[in-house]
C-alpha cells in the first residue's frame, strides 16, 4: 500500500491525540491474541513478585529492605489489578489468569522466592526479574499498534516508570549488602535462572524456547517464615517497660514530648507489616482485590513507621534510644490464625476511629508547636479512615454485624493481652525504661532543660495492652 504522501493533520496539529505519528499507527503490530498473551505473562511476573515480596517481609532483619519490599509489593499489586482490567477488555472471558503462562516462568519464581539469603534474594529480584520485564515492556510499546492498543500502552508505561525506580532501588541495595564473596557463590544460580528465562522464550515469550532447568533451592518447595526478624539497631525486642497510651493521655503533660511517644508508636508500626503480611500470605482463595487493598494498607503502615523515623531525625533525636519491640507481630503471627490477626487489627483500627484516636493525636501534634508533626499525623489520621474502611469491606461481611465483628476482635486480642511478667521471668528483658534517656535526648537537641514531671514518668504495659479501650469507657468518644 502508497501511504499518502505529504499527509499533514489540520493546521499540523499533533495527530492522532499525540499517541503516535501516522508512520508509526500505520504498523500493523501485534494482534489482540499476541498481545493478550504477552500481558498475561506481565500479570504472572508481578503478581509473583508480589508474593515474593510479601512473603519476606516478616523474615527480613533489615528495616530499610523490610520498608522497600513492601512499598514494592504495593505497586507490584497495582501493577496486577491494572492489568486484570486491561486483559479482561481484550475478548478474554474468561480470563484464565491463573494460569502458569510457562514453566520455565514458574521455575524462575520459585527459585528466588527460595533464595536462603538476602543477597541471592536481592539479585534474583533486582538484577533478574525486573531488568528483564522492564524488557519485555519495552519491547511490547515497540511493537504494538500504539493507537489500537493505546489502552495497553498507557498501563504499561505507568509499569515501565515505576520499573525504572525499581531497578534504581535495587542497585543501591545491592551494592549496600552484596559483598563479593556473595556474587561468587552466586554465579551458578544466576546461570539457573537465566536458564529458566530461555526456556520461557523471556519473560514474554518473544524468543525460542528450550528446557526447564532442574531446580536448586526449590527443590522441597517454599516454607512461609512468620518470625519477625529485626537488625541490631532493634534492641531489647520484647521490652513493655513504656506505655506511649497512657503518657500521651495524660491531660497533666505538655504537648511537645507527647511528640516522641507519637514518633515512637509510628516506628513501632513496622510490627503491622510484619503481620498483615501472614494474613495476606496466608489467606487463600480472594478476589484480587482484596491482596491489593490489604497491601495497600500493609505498605501505608510500613510509610507509618518511616514517618516516625524521618520526626526522629527532623528534631535530631536518636530513636535507637527508645526499644521498637516486635511483640505484637511476634505474638499474632505465632499464636494466631489469619482470621484472628484480621480481627485484632481491625478491632484496633475502629479504636482509632474514635474522638480520642487520630482526630486526638493530631490536635496534639498542632498544638506541639512542631509543624512536620502535624502533617505526620494528619496523614496518619486520613489513611486510618481508609484502613477502617478496608475491614468494613473485607473482615465485617465474615459476620452477622459489626457488633459481633468487633467483640470477636476484642476477644482475640485479650487472648494476648500482656506476657510482661512471662518475658521477664524468662530472661527476654527487663522492661528497662528507655523514656527518660531519650527525653533528656530530645531536650538537649531542643535546647531546654528537662522537665522533671516529664523525665520521670513510668509507667509500663504490665496488664496492659497498647489500645484505646479503656480511655474510651472514660471519654466523650
Amino acid at each position: 500500500m502508497a501511504p499518502l504522501k505529504n499527509y499533514q493533520s489540520f493546521k499540523n496539529l499533533p495527530p492522532l491525540a499525540g499517541l503516535a505519528s501516522f508512520a508509526e499507527a500505520s504498523k500493523p503490530g501485534m494482534s489482540v491474541e499476541q498481545c493478550t498473551d504477552r500481558l498475561k505473562r506481565f500479570h504472572f511476573i508481578f503478581r509473583r513478585l508480589h508474593e515474593i515480596l510479601i512473603s519476606k517481609i516478616p523474615s527480613q532483619p533489615i528495616y530499610e529492605l523490610k520498608s522497600g519490599f513492601a512499598h514494592h509489593a504495593y505497586l507490584c499489586a497495582e501493577h496486577v489489578q491494572a492489568l486484570r482490567t486491561r486483559i479482561g477488555e481484550m475478548r478474554e472471558p474468561p480470563l484464565g489468569l491463573d494460569k502458569i503462562p510457562h514453566d520455565g516462568l514458574e521455575m524462575l519464581m520459585k527459585e528466588i522466592q527460595c533464595a536462603p539469603n538476602t543477597a541471592e534474594l536481592l539479585i534474583g529480584i533486582y538484577e533478574v526479574v525486573i531488568p528483564n520485564l522492564l524488557g519485555a515492556i519495552t519491547r511490547y510499546m515497540d511493537e504494538t499498534n500504539r493507537l489500537t492498543d493505546a489502552p495497553s500502552v498507557r498501563v504499561l508505561r505507568f509499569a515501565h516508570l515505576e520499573l525504572l525506580d525499581l531497578i534504581e532501588y535495587g542497585e543501591h541495595a545491592i551494592a549496600a549488602v552484596v559483598e563479593e564473596e556473595d556474587r561468587t557463590a552466586s554465579k551458578h544460580w544466576e546461570a539457573v535462572l537465566q536458564d529458566c528465562l530461555d526456556a520461557a522464550g523471556s519473560i514474554d515469550g518473544s524468543g525460542s524456547t528450550g528446557p526447564v532447568p532442574h531446580a536448586i533451592y526449590s527443590q522441597a518447595g517454599f516454607r512461609y517464615d512468620p518470625v519477625p526478624q529485626r537488625d541490631e539497631r532493634f534492641e531489647d525486642l520484647w521490652n513493655q517497660g513504656v506505655n506511649a497510651e497512657a503518657f500521651i493521655y495524660d491531660p497533666t503533660l505538655p504537648a511537645k514530648p507527647k511528640t516522641l511517644m507519637m514518633l515512637f508508636k509510628r516506628l513501632r508500626e513496622i510490627d503491622v507489616p510484619e503481620m498483615m503480611s501472614s494474613i495476606i500470605y496466608e489467606t487463600k482463595g480472594k478476589p484480587w482485590e482484596y491482596y491489593r487493598d490489604m497491601t495497600r494498607q500493609l505498605w501505608d503502615e510500613a510509610r507509618h513507621a518511616m514517618m516516625g523515623e524521618v520526626g526522629f531525625v527532623a528534631q535530631g533525636v536518636d530513636w535507637k534510644l527508645a526499644r521498637i519491640t516486635f511483640n505484637w507481630s511476634m505474638r499474632l503471627n505465632t499464636e494466631c490464625t489469619a482470621q484472628e490477626r484480621h480481627a485484632v487489627l481491625y478491632f484496633i483500627e475502629q479504636g482509632l476511629m474514635t474522638r480520642t484516636g487520630k482526630r486526638y493525636e493530631w490536635e496534639v501534634a498542632q498544638e506541639s508547636g512542631v509543624p512536620l508533626m502535624a502533617t505526620i499525623q494528619d496523614f496518619d489520621w486520613a489513611d486510618e479512615v481508609l484502613h477502617a474502611a478496608i475491614g468494613r469491606t473485607w473482615y465485617v461481611p465474615e459476620f452477622e454485624n459489626l457488633h459481633q465483628a468487633l467483640a470477636y476482635g476484642d476477644e482475640c486480642w485479650s487472648r494476648i493481652l500482656s506476657n510482661w511478667e512471662e518475658v521477664r521471668d524468662s530472661g527476654l528483658t527487663e522492661h528497662h525504661n528507655w523514656w527518660p534517656s531519650l527525653y533528656r535526648n530530645a531536650c538537649q537537641a531542643w535546647g531546654i532543660q528537662p522537665d522533671p514531671q516529664v523525665e520521670q514518668f513510668d509507667i509500663d504495659y504490665n496488664g496492659a495492652r497498647a489500645d484505646l479501650k479503656s480511655i474510651q469507657a472514660g471519654s466523650n468518644g
